[in-house]
């Protein structure tokens, strides 16, 4: 049987297998993407793939805290545009 990769939502602290969150990202040059892959270099944080969830991250700033900046509106957008899909 393989493992199957664990990470924790920073929102609700619940541990979800890694193909059920989505990873947002500060790069080594401090941009913020959101990361479809979950490879790609720099600091991440995972979300779990609801809008309330990612409501709730802008609402209580779960996502400045883990990543140390600022978060964009655009990325929270882009989150809720990936939640509708």
């Amino acid at each position: 049987m393989r493992k199957i990769p664990m990470r924790k939502c920073v929102v609700t602290q619940e541990r979800y297998p890694k193909k059920e969150l989505i990873r947002v990202v500060r790069t080594p040059e401090n941009e913020i993407v959101v990361d479809i892959t979950g490879k790609k270099n720099g600091h991440g944080a995972y979300l779990k793939l609801s809008k309330e969830i990612v409501t709730l991250a802008q609402k209580n700033h779960a996502l400045n805290r883990a990543l140390e900046c600022d978060i964009p509106d655009d990325i929270y957008s882009q989150l809720m545009e990936l939640c509708s899909e």
